[in-house]
């Protein structure tokens, strides 16, 4: 067998025949009938089908300041699924989620028109994108099933609905009542029930009006022998139950691109322009019916548009030229920044359309840990081949990125470096959890402002490959070059802005000296038995001194008053104050008995300060030892180049670098401790 029959045929092996033909489904408006019996879901409107899609993907809760928070998987696991993962806009997905949720409960929101807003780069896209495809393919599943139908022609083919409505829209509307009786006969009121709403759009109005005359108005005998009903998949792709709108130049914008044109072709076979077989219904707003239309950057539109809008928001229908108002049933879903905004609301004849909108901000992220999830999706080692990216390189650009969207806190003693750390869940001295709600309060427009996702992945886009003699890409580089690209930013309009952003990159590069300097501090103090040795000697003086006894001298076999000056050279390592070493050597004891009545041992990991502090203080007896300073001079003995070694690969193997950026962090280290004045 050839290759390419073997392919064919292994290929073929894989193809879900009977999942294509339960998703392409035919069959009689009879038949259609009992689905909506068994399923009534399949006559949701175009609100319920889009809510229950997003909970189909479940929710979890999760607890952000004290406030209970619902995370919606859809935008996690489905958006990452796709490559689309949205992060750290919890609270507006929330509030996306429960706008979708009252509209499908019909409380009023279903007549307005969604405008998400924020500024550039802050996912407006994304979120409408991961909509219309969540869509698409709930459409394929047996919870999103809807239906739609096709009339035979006198040739024998079948023309669909050009706006694909519900079949049940055939029923005449005074059997409609009698029919949903049946229909939903013997369901709770709290269960789904089958609805029907509207009108047949003007091609099936007219396709409906003549069969019944032919058929002397047997209307059941004329849906028996004329429609075909089809299930329904929605896709952008093909136009159906999904559209997007996008402006174009003023001259050349012609609101009939959202409610279709007269198809000149079939005048002549049809006599005139009123002949709704002489139009084509193919507009956004027409082929979005049932679905969802995206209107991208919307406050760019005509006027003439947002007309249109206002009708098919406020009483879902839209205007076709030369044909009465057609119902419709979607969802309209804007997006626009913030000056176009602005020059909303400063607009006086707009007043209706903002009495009809429902905004929705979508902030950029303030959380440094969402933030770097943005650039990891990006910049991992699946995606960037070739190319090691040092620790802490997308941190600190992150980092960056977070600082120019957070306002000065006006808290005296805060800086917003440590704002941006409270945001990130740390803890600081006098700081609780009511003081970051506090912060966030008083920072109405945070995350409006600031720089672009967009403009970091562009600088690290450029730093990997600006630099093609190394196989490594380190902090120093991708901060470079934001700093370089700042000058020709087409967003920074004053050189104050300029210059702040700058000070800002001064604020994370000596951040990533501290980081580095005490992730070197730690490879260098990672010997478990000298960490155990001096633990140990630590805590058999703590306890002497805490019971008043003394210590046994294990050289001599004297014993002697317990070491002071050891005890305080490990507790100075974390600020303990003179006056507070008592409580904290108390605290110590305390925590070793408590261990001890549950039966378990003592081990220094399990408190982070004892572990910082015995860390700093074997770092301070032994980097005279290794000499760290003489990388500088290159000059390096070699007992000493041995020690370095196991430093580089304990760097290597715990901390994610690799032979080029241990080298280089050890160097940048050295070069600060030559300087002489590292911050604590």
């Amino acid at each position: 067998m050839s290759f390419g029959k073997e392919l064919l045929s292994t290929l073929n092996q894989q193809f879900n025949l009977s999942d294509y033909r339960k998703i392409h489904w035919e069959g009689t408006f009879e038949e259609y009938l009992e689905i909506v019996r068994e399923r009534p879901e399949v006559t949701r409107t175009a609100y319920q089908r889009l809510f229950d899609m997003i909970m189909s993907h479940g929710t979890e809760e999760v607890y952000e300041n004290k406030d209970k928070i619902i995370r919606y998987r859809f935008f996690t696991e489905f958006a990452a699924r796709h490559g689309d993962g949205i992060y750290g806009l919890d609270r507006p997905l929330m509030q996306l989620v429960n706008t979708f949720k009252s509209a499908a409960q019909g409380y009023g929101t279903e007549r307005r028109v969604l405008l998400l807003h924020g500024p550039v780069g802050s996912s407006k896209s994304t979120i409408a994108r991961l909509l219309k495809r969540g869509l698409e393919e709930y459409s394929k599943t047996d919870g999103g099933m809807l239906f739609t139908y096709s009339w035979k022609m006198a040739d024998g083919s079948w023309a669909r609905c050009p706006m694909h409505q519900d079949p049940l829209l055939l029923v005449p509307l005074e059997l409609r009542p009698r029919m949903l009786d049946q229909l939903n006969a013997g369901r709770r009121p709290d269960q789904v029930h089958a609805v029907v709403r509207g009108e047949l759009n003007p091609f099936c109005r007219q396709m409906f009006q003549e069969r019944m005359a032919q058929y002397n108005g047997d209307w059941a005998k004329m849906i028996q022998e004329n429609i075909k009903v089809y299930r329904l998949i929605l896709s952008e792709q093909d136009r159906v139950g999904v559209g997007t709108f996008q402006p174009k130049d003023e001259k050349n914008q012609d609101s009939t691109e959202l409610t279709g044109d007269i198809n000149y072709r079939k005048i002549a076979e049809y006599g005139t322009d009123s002949d709704p077989r002489c139009f084509n219904f193919d507009g956004e707003l027409n082929i979005a019916n049932r679905g969802l239309v995206e209107f991208i950057e919307v406050l760019k539109l005509d006027v003439a548009f947002l007309y249109d809008l206002l009708g098919a928001s406020q009483e879902h229908k839209i205007k076709p030229k030369k044909f009465a108002q057609t119902d419709i049933d979607e969802v309209i879903l804007g997006h626009t920044n913030e000056p176009e905004y602005r020059r909303l609301q400063n607009n006086e004849f707009m007043e209706a359309l903002r009495d009809r909108t429902v905004k929705i901000d979508v902030p950029y992220v303030t959380r440094l840990k969402d933030e770097i999830k943005i650039y990891e999706k990006d910049f991992n080692p699946e995606r960037v081949k070739g190319k090691h990216i040092a620790p802490h390189t997308i941190e600190i650009a992150a980092m960056w990125a977070v600082l120019t969207r957070l306002e000065q806190p006006k808290h005296a003693n805060l800086t917003l470096l440590q704002k941006l750390k409270l945001y990130n869940g740390k803890t600081l001295p006098g700081f609780t959890e009511d003081n970051v709600i506090e912060l966030k309060r008083e920072a109405v427009n945070e995350g409006m402002h600031g720089i672009s996702p967009r403009y970091i992945q562009d600088k690290i886009s450029n730093a990997i490959v600006a630099h093609p003699d190394t196989d490594c890409v380190n902090p120093f580089m991708v901060l470079n070059e934001l700093d370089a690209g700042l000058r020709h930013h087409s967003l920074i309009t004053s050189q104050e802005q300029l210059q702040h952003y700058r000070e800002l990159l001064q604020v994370v590069k000596e951040e990533y000296e501290d980081i580095v300097k005490n992730e070197v501090q730690r490879a260098i103090a990672a010997d478990e038995d000298a960490l155990s040795r001096l633990c140990s000697n630590y805590i058999d003086n703590v306890k002497a001194y805490t019971q008043r006894e003394k210590v046994r001298n294990r050289f001599t076999n004297s014993y002697e008053e317990p070491d002071e000056r050891l005890m305080r050279s490990v507790e100075e390592k974390i600020d303990i104050p003179e006056g507070r070493k008592d409580d904290f050597r108390r605290e110590i004891m305390n925590y070793i008995g408590a261990l001890a009545i549950d039966g378990k041992r003592f081990d220094y990991k399990t408190n982070e300060r004892l572990q910082k502090a015995l860390e700093l203080k074997l770092f301070e007896d032994q980097k005279d030892t290794i000499k760290l300073t003489s990388l500088v001079s290159n000059v390096v003995d070699k007992a000493t180049q041995e020690k370095i070694d196991v430093v580089k690969a304990r760097l290597i193997h715990n901390y994610g670098y690799n032979e080029t950026s241990a080298t280089d962090v050890l160097t940048f280290v050295a070069s600060i401790f030559a300087r002489g004045h590292s911050k604590k």
